[in-house]
């Protein structure tokens, strides 16, 4: 009997390979369930965040026109959801382990 570590054999095959990140469909099932759920948390935060800035403009300058509420909600909303939806993103490519397969890119 001798001390020595089996050699290693050639990789595996790409085909032979278990599917990471969200090739997996398990996990990316559960990795865009948990996006939904931040863009759910995010749509919450842009409406809080509209209203308080309209009744803000209406305490202070008196009522508002249609078109200064449109703006209000596509200005302030739309950089929320935005923001919501880049962070989101990034939690998801990092959770994944997509940053991670830029290093392994042969």
């Amino acid at each position: 009997m001798t001390d020595r570590a089996p050699t290693p054999g050639p990789p595996p095959e790409p085909s032979d390979r278990l599917p990471v990140g969200l090739d997996d469909p398990h996990y990316a099932a559960f990795a865009w369930a948990r996006f939904r759920g931040i863009m759910a948390w995010m749509v919450l935060a842009a409406a809080i965040c509209v209203a308080a800035v309209i009744v803000a403009m209406a305490h202070l300058q008196g009522p508002l026109h249609l078109v200064t509420i449109l703006a209000v909600i596509g200005g302030v909303g739309g950089s929320v959801m935005m923001a919501g939806l880049l962070m989101g993103l990034a939690f998801l490519s990092s959770g994944s382990g997509h940053d991670e397969d830029v290093a392994r890119i042969e």
